[in-house]
């Protein structure tokens, strides 16, 4: 339980730290690729400007004066008014197709790049004489940023990992001292659980004694004792019940061996068939011929009597409880189904937790303490098998047990 407790926590604070630094890297990364496209567009800005002033017109024709003015990731291109391409110069010349309105323009085939277009006026004469476009190779910048992400992507796995084994120590740390307490919590348990054994056996067989001879017992005192037998029958089960969730508890090592469940059901339900008639439930059985598991035939005894009893128990008069065991490979499947009171939805998260039942106003009128459920999803974990449930509030529930075919 504890283990499980310490691993939730170390993935709920790794879990928090990786959203934590994965904002951080995508802020980072955001900044920087901003900051790099500015610079960009910066630097295409200031050669598209350089480059308006190679256009000239002389004589009425339009020239261009080549003088190199890129560096050898850039390029130019002059049109004139109509778009017809004058001249060029630079390694990374786009290939896309002009278009003067579309002022800025990203390549990404046969090589990246961006482009810059800007129309060019001749402010003396006041005529417009054509256009350039300027481009720069974007590889670099993608480089840039494919070794950030490689710098920001190890430094968080760096980072998670280290905190992984910090966050680790940490929470054993944190859980040690909870861990100790429990444990002295459970030896107190098992121990007052074993110290009132004896006193709660006394107490029981004297007011069985009392009663078996009534002479000279006024009715009130009968009354009385019968109240006292009942109590300490009450209180000697619960101790039983607290000595059982001790020992899986604590994880005591018990043998497992190869056991037929189809003969254990089959005495149970000889067993509970009075019961049940004494409240007249038709209680059911239907068994596949062979139900092998591996197990200990005396705790999954116990964790079957706890699911019938449950359900005789909260099944009114007139009503079925219905137990059926098939063999599913790799499964056995054993299901108690009732038409009892039924169980609200918001009430089935708590049905395994101990000292609860569903009945809260029965809870002093019956011989029940809120145990057995608990007892047997605990026998259940410790043979590899789970309890699932499903039930309709007014008209029954169905408690089904799988455990692992031997």
């Amino acid at each position: 339980m504890f283990k499980q407790i310490q691993t939730r926590l170390l993935l709920s604070y790794l879990v928090v730290l990786t959203v934590v630094l994965g904002v951080f890297a995508i802020a980072v990364r955001t900044t920087f690729a901003y900051s790099l496209n500015q610079q960009l567009n910066s630097r295409l800005a200031t050669l598209a400007r350089a480059a308006a002033l190679e256009l000239e017109l002389d004589g009425g024709k339009l020239s261009v004066d080549l003088e190199t003015i890129t560096n050898e990731a850039q390029a130019v291109q002059w049109f004139d008014e109509d778009g017809t391409l004058l001249e060029s110069q630079g390694d990374y010349v786009v290939t896309l197709p002009f278009e003067p309105k579309n002022q800025l323009q990203t390549q990404h085939k046969p090589y990246p790049a961006k482009a810059l277009t800007i129309a060019i006026d001749d402010f003396n004469k006041d005529i417009f004489l054509g256009y350039t476009r300027v481009s720069e190779s974007t590889a670099d910048l993608k480089n840039t940023l494919r070794t950030l992400d490689i710098g920001l992507g190890s430094g968080i796995i760096a980072a998670l990992t280290l905190s992984s084994l910090g966050g680790l120590w940490l929470t054993r740390q944190a859980m040690q001292p909870i861990e100790n307490s429990f444990q002295r919590l459970q030896r107190f348990t098992s121990d007052a659980s074993h110290e009132l054994r004896s006193p709660l056996m006394a107490i029981q067989t004297n007011a069985v004694v009392a009663l078996k001879y009534p002479e000279n017992m006024r009715s009130s005192d009968a009354e009385k004792f019968e109240a006292i037998k009942s109590a300490s029958r009450q209180m000697k089960a619960l101790t039983e019940d607290l000595l059982i969730l001790t020992r899986l508890d604590q994880k005591t090592v018990v043998e497992h061996t190869s056991i037929d469940l189809t003969p254990v059901l089959e005495h149970l339900h000889t067993l509970y068939q009075p019961q049940a008639n004494a409240k007249q439930i038709r209680l059911q059985a239907q068994f596949a011929t062979r139900l092998p598991t591996m197990g200990n035939k005396v705790q999954l005894t116990r964790l079957i009597t706890n699911l019938i009893d449950n359900a005789l128990r909260y099944t009114p008069e007139g009503g079925t409880v219905k137990v059926t065991a098939k063999h599913l490979s790799p499964k056995l499947i054993i299901s108690i189904e009732d038409t009892g009171i039924g169980i609200a939805p918001d009430h089935l998260d708590y049905i395994f937790e101990r000292f609860w039942q569903v009945d809260q106003a029965r809870a002093y009128k019956s011989d029940g303490a809120g145990l057995g459920l608990a007892i047997a999803q605990s026998i259940a974990h410790s043979h590899g098998g789970v309890i699932k449930v499903t039930s309709r509030p007014g008209q029954g529930s169905c408690f089904t047990l799988e455990l692992p075919a031997d």
